[in-house]
């Protein structure tokens, strides 16, 4: 355990467009796709019956259509194709079909026997494994959510009466923690910041995204310290995470750093094994 001056290293953006439908969250999400990457190596996974290839006028991108049931089993199926296939930016059209969409998590949720409450309990786990798939993906991530109009009870005269209280997305409360950038979208088409860790939007005026916000957010990742791979790898704190980390590594890269790789995994094999010592 040591302390070290804090250091922003090079980053792979999380972004989220939220807005209702027709605000533009798909047509937005693809100029800024192309501002960080060539068109060839941006992939959407199209939740919307395909509803991507409207745009296909764009540019020459990839789309994987991801069919119903929504678990979040196959979003991760979905994020571990795209980036086999070596897409640099993959982009979730839309994320809230896995908590509302057909075989989501509120259905799924809804179907269970017993107490509402603890089964939470068997759901939960789930949706933070994609969670943690997406924070841990080496591709870009942008994903679009569906937003729907928020209430709250108010106490009018003795008598609680709803009241609007603007827009809320659809999916489980807290997921815009998750990502670095939210970007609101209205009926016109632009957007404002409701979330700004890069500080590149926060506290601007409305706009309408483009090819040049792509390219923006790309400085803004791209200027951090790139760590080196043998810094990743003793940096990875689960098997899982080193098989991802090998995965993504060119074969030179295998070959150099075939003996870092492999006295992590003995590292976090023994700490698994400790920690099984441990508990019993």
């Amino acid at each position: 355990m040591s302390i070290r001056r804090a250091q922003r290293q090079q980053a792979r953006i999380r972004l989220a467009l939220q807005g209702a439908s027709g605000s533009g969250k798909t047509f937005s999400a693809l100029q800024i796709a192309s501002g960080m990457a060539a068109w060839e190596k941006i992939c959407i996974i199209d939740t919307e019956n395909n509803s991507a290839d409207l745009y296909a006028h764009l540019g020459n991108f990839n789309v994987l259509p991801l069919k119903a049931p929504f678990t979040p089993e196959n979003y991760i199926q979905a994020i571990d194709e795209c980036e086999r296939s070596g897409m640099q930016v993959i982009i979730i059209d839309s994320l809230s079909h896995e908590w509302e969409g057909e075989g989501g998590i509120l259905e799924y949720h809804g179907s269970l026997p017993g107490n509402s409450f603890t089964n939470w309990s068997k759901i939960t786990p789930r949706h933070n494994a994609l969670i943690q798939r997406m924070l841990r993906s080496s591709s870009h991530i942008l994903a679009t959510l569906r937003t729907k109009q928020d209430y709250v009870l108010s106490d009018k005269n003795g008598k609680l009466v709803p009241e609007k209280v603007g827009l809320k997305s659809i999916t489980r409360d807290g997921m815009d923690y998750e990502f670095t950038v939210v970007l609101d979208m209205d009926v016109s088409h632009k957007c404002s910041a409701s979330k700004d860790r890069t500080e590149l939007f926060s506290n601007k005026p409305s706009f309408q995204p483009s090819k040049s916000t792509g390219e923006l957010i790309s400085q803004w990742c791209n200027s951090g310290v790139q760590l080196s791979l043998s810094a990743r790898i003793n940096a990875c704190s689960s098997i899982d995470d080193l098989k991802q980390l090998y995965a993504i590594s060119s074969e030179d890269e295998q070959f150099t750093y075939r003996r870092d790789f492999q006295l992590r995994q003995i590292q976090l094999k023994q700490k698994v094994q400790s920690n099984g010592i441990s508990h019993h």
